[in-house]
């Protein structure tokens, strides 16, 4: 015997808010998110354009510091986008906090071995 289906369409799951919210919520982290960019992409150029330059581990040190924002930013989006209000926000404020405390370390890791960063 077969098991029984039905012929009825499942729904597909809607947000629970509407996509200007959703559009409004994630544009003002965003503009967080895209301040870290922006401060990452700055202290590549710095470094990159100093007298010495920078080795190979500069530049994937300062390359993961200008991606991991962006990946950070999509990957608490898709957990956070078919979610209420307070939910949303939450994941967006974590991710955010989550960034913060890598950039603190790739700033605390550039200011103490950032020797060890440049070419030579």
């Amino acid at each position: 015997m077969s098991a029984v289906t039905s012929n009825t369409p499942v729904p597909a799951r809607r947000s629970a808010l509407p996509t200007w919210a959703v559009t409004a919520i994630a544009g003002f982290f965003g503009l967080f998110y895209a301040f870290v960019v922006w401060n990452a992409v700055t202290l590549l150029i710095y470094q990159a354009s100093g007298a010495l330059g920078i080795n190979g581990l500069g530049w994937i040190v300062l390359l993961i510091a200008v991606v991991f924002p962006m990946v950070a930013f999509g990957i608490a989006f898709a957990l956070a986008r078919r979610r209420g209000v307070l939910p949303f926000c939450a994941i967006m404020l974590t991710g955010l906090a989550i960034v913060a405390v890598f950039w603190t370390n790739i700033l605390a890791y550039a200011y103490a071995y950032g020797g060890s960063l440049l070419g030579g």
